[in-house]
């Protein structure tokens, strides 16, 4: 729950939206498939946007992608994404939305293990906390080897700066900055 006396990371002071999603979400380990499927999906759709755009729209998409079911966007078809691109509570981008699709179904076909196994075992072991916003990286050597792999199974908009920015919110790297309360040890 957000408390408002709170030290944060710089970044998450300039809106309620941000202080809750810093407080209560980000950096928290996330794991599961439909839950790191729509983290996946949210970064590409934020791609060139304000994340805090994609964050207030995410209950529209939640609700247009099938709350993010991997099985039911893979079937998606082309009614769907003339649905999706005429639907004013998502960001209306049909490469992003065909990537969408598109990446559900070679998650499908090209992750046997899982998408939370895959994405999980390129989390760094160790990672050196940031003293202040500006020590914190946009991409990492894992996270370029995470966009290079889920490239080579055939998924889309996941380049290293959006795996980055995935594994930030998903707990698989902690950035919470030196002197915020939600810093760990």
């Amino acid at each position: 729950m957000s408390t408002p006396d709170r030290q944060r990371c710089d970044w998450a002071n300039s809106t309620p939206d941000y202080v809750s999603y810093h407080d209560d979400e980000w950096g928290v380990p996330l794991h599961g498939e439909r839950e790191l499927f729509e983290r996946v999906s949210l970064e590409a759709f934020q791609s060139g946007l304000s994340w805090l755009t994609i964050l207030r729209k995410r209950p529209g998409f939640r609700a247009a992608f099938a709350d993010f079911d991997i099985d039911t966007v893979a079937g998606f078809d082309e009614h769907d994404v003339e649905r999706l691109l005429a639907d004013a509570g998502i960001v209306r981008n049909r490469l992003k939305i065909a990537a969408t699709i598109n990446n559900a179904r070679a998650i499908r076909e090209a992750v046997p293990e899982g998408l939370d196994e895959l994405l999980w075992s390129f989390a760094p072991v160790s990672h050196p906390r940031p003293k202040r916003l500006g020590d914190v990286p946009a991409t990492s050597p894992e996270s370029a080897a995470m966009a290079k792999e889920l490239k080579r199974r055939g998924l889309r908009f996941v380049g290293p700066t959006t795996a980055y920015a995935m594994m930030q919110a998903t707990g698989m790297v902690d950035d919470h900055i030196a002197t915020c309360w939600r810093a760990t040890a």
